[in-house]
């Protein structure tokens, strides 16, 4: 009888510890999968302890590291970020290493006449978005941190719904992504509408453009600008690809694609050909909504934007904003090959076409925005010194609601219910509380580009110039940023 009681009790603390996990909503994956989920926090805590000896260290993993990550899972739970005993990095033998020049003067923390403190360390652009082409709905973005494309298809509602919940509360820009407007895209935050080769939500049966449409969702949700999308980090020079098994019956309608069959956007645009039929879709869809209308595409051949800068100068046409994806970034599913191989790093490609507008003198008239692992401040400051005005965060955004860097993505089995349309495992995820992780990010995000910018005696993020970065090589050897990326002028500006 005493085994049989003992058994008992042990059963029923199981079951309430399952209960409890199950329930909860602060943890997707102890609810998705209760108790045995504890132990990738036991192993978490232990971590450091055992890395000592076996495992990986603190900045081995890939994409991003143990410390990246551990950076953004304490900054979106505002626990302590602050790392103890030095830095673990091999400063002296670490090839391309980035070092940050900071002033022997350093600005104050807040400046001289900003009594009021902010608690989200607001930082806006500092262009106008779409002033210089007339565009009448132009505006100046309120974040110079937002929301990078990422679909609803491709990450579930709940993961949609908290980022852009999240969005609202911090006052940032939340890109669609090329799958079209859902209305989990529709609880507060502003967006931007991407499309894509696929024109989701705006397509014709045979998937053509379709105009009326177009019409349709700018005037019924709150998009400030669109975005038109020739290429992504992830998989540049190929269409996207949605499989059947995530496609749900709401996917289908707000795609306008059938069910039982891969989602494919094709390579290419079929509604233009070149630069100049782009250029004259751009203002067909900025005349036609007012909206700032811009690019995004990962960098390859160069002379796409050679062409595009010419027909800029040349006939006035313009794209009102650019956005470099670089070849490391990616939140989906691509083959290996592409992620690998194709298109050039954000640092490379953004450094090369912002030459090319710069030397054009066409620099001011656009706002470029950056992305691609770019979601840590060391890595957003030298995008602003390279010509950015804004970054886009994805991967660190999906971070901060709760992804573990499982790297199952592809597979429709996201153990933190962001990358699945399976019922169980979204239901692990609550927008409401995730919003307030990612709000809380994207503002000790912006708060540590504020205060690097001041070390550095600047007052804002986009005020960084190359100067003020040097890359270390392995032979105890340093270059300027300025002469490595080949920016021959005075300053940025």
């Amino acid at each position: 009888m005493h085994w049989v009681w003992t058994t008992i009790i042990i059963a029923v603390i199981v079951l309430a510890w399952v209960a409890y996990d199950v329930l909860q909503k602060k943890h997707a994956i102890l609810h998705n999968f209760p108790i045995i989920g504890h132990f990738r926090y036991w192993l978490e805590a232990i971590g450091p302890e055992l890395r000592q000896y076996i495992v990986t260290n603190n900045d081995e993993e890939r994409p991003f590291s143990r410390d990246q990550r551990r950076w953004v899972y304490a900054s979106s739970k505002k626990d302590n970020n602050y790392f103890g005993f030095g830095t673990d990095n091999e400063l002296e033998s670490s090839p391309n290493y980035l070092i940050i020049r900071h002033s022997a003067f350093p600005l104050s923390d807040p400046l001289p006449g900003e009594d009021d403190f902010d608690p989200n360390h607001s930082a806006a652009c500092k262009k106008v978005m779409g002033a210089t082409q007339g565009r009448a709905k132009a505006f100046r973005p309120d974040s110079i941190v937002n929301i990078s494309a990422m679909s609803f298809g491709s990450l579930s509602a709940p993961a949609i719904e908290a980022l852009n919940r999240g969005a609202a509360l911090a006052g940032c820009l939340h890109n669609t992504g090329e799958g079209g407007v859902s209305p989990y895209h529709g609880k507060g935050g502003e967006l931007i509408w991407q499309i894509g080769t696929g024109y989701f939500g705006c397509r014709t049966a045979d998937g053509r453009f379709d105009i009326a449409q177009f019409r349709d969702v700018v005037q019924s949700h709150p998009i400030r600008a669109i975005e038109i999308k020739l290429s992504q980090g992830a998989k540049p020079g190929r269409g996207g690809l949605l499989p059947a098994a995530k496609i749900s019956p709401e996917i289908s309608r707000i795609r306008g694609v059938p069910m039982g069959k891969d989602c494919a956007s094709p390579a290419s645009h079929r509604e233009f050909s070149g630069v100049d039929s782009m250029l004259d879709f751009v203002e067909r869809l900025a005349q036609e909504s007012g909206l700032p209308v811009g690019i995004k595409s990962a960098v390859g051949q160069m002379d796409f934007w050679y062409d595009l800068a010419g027909q800029i100068h040349e006939t006035g046409r313009s794209v009102d904003f650019v956005t470099i994806d670089g070849g490391e970034g990616g939140t989906g599913a691509a083959p290996l090959v592409f992620s690998d191989h194709v298109a050039m790093p954000f640092k490379l490609g953004m450094s090369s076409v912002y030459r090319i507008f710069r030397d054009a003198e066409l620099h001011e008239n656009i706002v470029f925005i950056g992305s691609g692992k770019l979601g840590f401040p060391h890595s957003a400051l030298l995008a602003f010194g390279l010509g950015c005005d804004m970054i886009n965060v994805g991967r660190e955004a999906m971070l901060s609601i709760g992804c573990i860097q499982a790297q199952r993505c592809h597979t429709g089995h996201c153990p933190a219910g962001i990358a699945t349309q399976n019922r169980w495992l979204m239901g692990g995820l609550d927008p409401t509380d995730k919003s307030h992780r990612f709000a809380n990010y994207v503002v000790t995000l912006r708060k540590e580009l504020l205060q690097l910018g001041r070390a550095c005696g600047v007052p804002h993020p986009c005020d960084v110039e190359l100067k003020h970065f040097d890359i270390l090589s392995d032979a105890f050897g340093t270059t300027s940023a300025k002469e490595l990326f080949g920016y021959r002028w005075a300053s940025n500006a």
